[in-house]
């Protein structure tokens, strides 16, 4: 049997296995719970509570956290290569240096998220809101941000060659230093936001919204 305490010591949940790698917690009430470098590979936790958990270091690769409540949890430095996080509520919490490569985070709700330094390569995101979240340093090469909502989003030297922004609204964004080649920009709402040193070459800025941004030292060799 396994016994997940809280933060505080007690222990608010048993689970009759050996493991909670691939363990079945789909619903389960974790809230607040230590979970500090768990392996819970390929777990179920679709609609689990888990708001105010600390899962830091933690093994979540393949996990299924579908409609999760993760509001201030933490997850730094966490590992969710593939992860399945669709409609999850992240608002507040902590992802920095969280490997989320390839994850479908479409639709979560990650408003003033920490994701600073995590690695977002190829994950779909669409939909998603990231208002006023942290992603400063945070790789999303080849990721899905399309529809995305970004506005006021701190992105200051993101990787974010070849993703998708079109439709997003990065209004009042930092954008500032961040790597956009070959990104597809296109009917974007990018007005007011902070572009200085921004890598733009190859971009498609089709019908994108750049009104008051500052393109200070921006290179705009775009398609």
């Amino acid at each position: 049997m396994v016994e997940v305490a809280h933060r505080n010591g007690d222990i608010i949940f048993e689970y009759e296995g050996d493991t909670l790698a691939g363990a079945n917690l789909a619903g389960a009430n974790l809230a607040g719970a230590n979970l500090i470098g768990v392996d819970c590979a390929r777990a179920n936790l679709a609609g689990a509570n888990l708001a105010g958990a600390n899962l830091a270091d933690a093994q979540l690769a393949g996990a299924i956290l579908s409609r999760a409540r993760l509001q201030s949890a933490i997850l730094a430095g966490a590992y969710l290569y593939g992860a399945y996080l669709v409609d999850a509520g992240l608002a507040g919490a902590n992802l920095s240096r969280t490997d989320l490569a390839g994850a479908n985070l479409s639709g979560a709700n990650l408003a003033g998220a920490n994701l600073a330094g995590a690695n977002l390569a190829g994950a779909i995101i669409s939909g998603a809101n990231l208002a006023g979240a942290i992603l400063a340093g945070a790789n999303l090469a080849g990721a899905n941000l399309s529809g995305a909502m970004l506005a006021g989003a701190n992105l200051a030297g993101a990787m974010l060659a070849d993703a998708n922004l079109s439709e997003t609204n990065l209004s009042g964004a930092n954008v500032a230093g961040v790597y956009l080649a070959g990104a597809n920009i296109a009917g974007a709402n990018v007005g007011g936001a902070d572009l200085l040193g921004a890598n733009l070459e190859s971009a498609n800025l089709l019908g994108a919204n750049l009104t008051g941004a500052n393109l200070t030292g921006t290179a705009l060799q775009t398609e």
